[in-house]
């Protein structure tokens, strides 16, 4: 390997880790404070880079908080691949993601709150998103699920529930009768919510 070559791979490896950094911190940034109260500055600082930096890699903040949420749903999406055979553990192991990593619930929160309205539509999402509803649609034509609800009613209701815990506010979570508030219960009760739409 020439030395031209071999100081390009470096200079490839540090623009990836350096780019890496970016969205590492800018997923903390953006779920804490949304687009709009967020600061590049600190993003550039935590990430031990600078603002050059992040609009040299993603053109600007709106930017930057589309390849944070981007990555984020990629890698939600390969964590918790769908099971139109087996709705209720689907819904039971994305809310087990939630819990692992509450951050997913704010970032999308804000992108619906900053973001929706922008006419940009992220193509992992709606790729995703057909993807989920077709094999919904292929597990109904089969007679493996109910028909009560449209293939895309029925996968948004699932999504919905899924996130039931991790979306509610807290004032709510105060006065939830019972007083059991462990991941393994608030799960259960996903799975069985979920369970019951299936039922003819």
């Amino acid at each position: 390997m020439n030395r031209d070559v071999a100081a390009s791979k470096v200079i490839g490896r540090d623009a990836e880790a350096t780019r890496r950094r970016l969205l590492d911190a800018a997923t903390r940034e953006f779920a804490a404070y949304g687009i709009a109260g967020s600061r590049v500055d600190r993003i550039a600082a935590e990430a031990r880079s600078n603002k050059a930096q992040i609009y040299h890699y993603f053109g600007s903040k709106d930017g930057l908080f589309d390849a944070v949420f981007d990555a984020m749903c990629r890698e939600t999406v390969d964590a918790v691949p769908i099971d139109a055979d087996d709705l209720p553990e689907y819904a039971g192991r994305l809310h087990d993601s939630y819990v692992e990593r509450p951050w997913a619930q704010r970032l999308a929160t804000w992108y619906r709150l900053e973001r929706a309205g922008s006419g940009a539509l992220l193509p992992v999402v709606l790729d995703s998103n057909a993807a989920k509803i077709r094999a919904v649609a292929e597990a109904q034509e089969a007679g493996r699920l109910t028909t009560r609800f449209l293939p895309a009613e029925l996968l948004g209701l699932v999504l919905h529930l899924s996130g039931f815990w991790s979306s509610n506010v807290p004032e709510y979570d105060a006065v939830v009768p019972g007083g059991d508030d462990s991941a393994a219960h608030r799960r259960e009760v996903v799975v069985t919510a979920v369970a019951a739409l299936l039922h003819d």
